[in-house]
């Protein structure tokens, strides 16, 4: 097995496989993904054949997410998984400094697979599945494209454990997602994105300064597409937003431990309603 750099349509046939594998990747993740970090994927091959891989993006060398790790199924039970996801692991450390950490969101299954690898855990990330609702728009809620990017990009910061200005550029801006913003005063009180995807819509960031103010920001998101299928990623943690997803009907359909490689990022858990992505932290 060789295991090398992955080009931008092998990047497309790993979203691909992602939505085979039913983790409803986002119609132009593959486009963000890349624009993100093209040098933040890694491609394994047999015989010049795709055949597994995954992501190992850097947020300006303070950070690391690893995701979108797959092997076609034809080739697990070998030990190749095993592989490439300690060769991942190498490479991503390599781009990093040596202070920084790395984050995933691993299926619970393979909890003690990570754990051996020296990651710990650190919160159940739980997806809630509801309906978009037909409800006016709140108060104090904009279009977060009327901002400053860089107003978006340090609040971002506040909840994220380092600056992914690349990253939100894209995914503020991408077509068909709606990213809304709640400013009070002139400060920005929280945000958040939702994008559509494979089925329905998936909302992420939901970042929010309390309740209320989260409240507001999924009503407005959801009001966009009634009757749709919406997804939130709700840490386990914040006992506030698991009861605002129970408090509008949504229920629980998948979840993932999130797990961290290295000194645990010290982030405002109260408010963080909703993870971005599974697959880029």
């Amino acid at each position: 097995m060789n295991i090398r750099r992955m080009t931008r349509d092998e990047l497309d046939t790993l979203v691909e496989w992602a939505a085979c594998e039913g983790w409803n990747p986002g119609l132009d993740d593959a486009q963000v993904f890349w624009a993100t970090d093209p040098e933040g994927f890694v491609a394994a091959e047999i015989g010049g054949e795709l055949i597994g891989g995954g992501s190992i993006v850097a947020y300006e060398k303070k950070y690391g997410f690893m995701g979108l790790f797959i092997v076609r199924r034809e080739y697990r039970g070998h030990g190749l998984g095993d592989h490439l996801w300690h060769e991942c692991n190498r490479r991503l450390l390599a781009r990093l400094d040596a202070d920084a950490a790395i984050g995933l969101d691993g299926v619970f299954n393979m909890q003690d697979y990570y754990a051996r690898g020296g990651f710990r855990f650190v919160c159940r990330d739980l997806r809630f599945e509801g309906l978009g609702m037909d409800f006016p728009q709140p108060k104090h809620v904009i279009e977060a494209s009327a901002l400053p990017l860089e107003c978006i990009a340090a609040y971002d910061r506040r909840h994220f454990p380092a600056t992914r200005s690349r990253f939100l550029q894209e995914w503020i801006r991408r077509p068909g997602a709606h990213a809304l913003a709640v400013v009070d005063g002139g400060e920005i009180r929280g945000y958040a994105v939702m994008r559509p995807c494979r089925i329905g819509y998936k909302i992420g960031p939901l970042f929010a300064a309390n309740a209320d103010v989260a409240e507001s920001l999924l009503v407005a998101v959801a009001s966009r597409v009634p009757g749709e299928r919406i997804f939130l990623d709700v840490p386990e943690i914040n006992r506030d937003a698991l009861a605002l997803v129970a408090r509008y009907g949504m229920s629980e359909v998948f979840g993932c431990a999130r797990m961290v490689l290295g000194p645990i990022p010290q982030l405002p858990d109260s408010e963080i309603f909703g993870v971005t992505t599974f697959e880029l932290g």
